[in-house]
């Protein structure tokens, strides 16, 4: 069996790995005159789990928190970008609706994730 990374067993990597698999496959169809909106929704989320990747390898508390927050504010570029891809038709209500709301969960989860980061 392959030995797990410690961000691997964290809820918030898997959740937002998923997301981002999902946004990306999503992100992969619109059309080529929407390649700027497609390459920074792609870039926001697949930075969310590599961040949290990324943070959870640093020594010090201080850069573990920097690498989350970045992380976080990832989440936040994501929903302009989805608001944008719901008005140009890109995406459906329900599916802007359900990312939106994964997309508060994690913020949600990544904050408590900071909160409590001690070591």
């Amino acid at each position: 069996m392959e030995e797990e990374f410690s961000f691997e067993k964290l809820d918030i990597y898997k959740r937002s790995l998923s997301l981002a698999k999902i946004l990306c496959k999503i992100a992969s169809r619109f059309p080529y005159k929407f390649s700027r909106i497609r390459d920074q929704l792609v870039g926001a989320t697949i930075s969310v789990p590599l961040n949290i990747a990324e943070g959870s390898g640093r020594k010090s508390v201080k850069e573990k928190k920097n690498f989350y927050k970045i992380s976080q504010t990832s989440l936040f570029e994501c929903i302009p970008l989805l608001e944008i891809s719901l008005e140009l038709k890109l995406i459906s209500s329900d599916n802007y609706k359900k990312f939106r709301d994964e997309i508060i969960a994690l913020s949600k989860m990544i904050s408590r994730l900071i909160k409590f980061t001690k070591y």
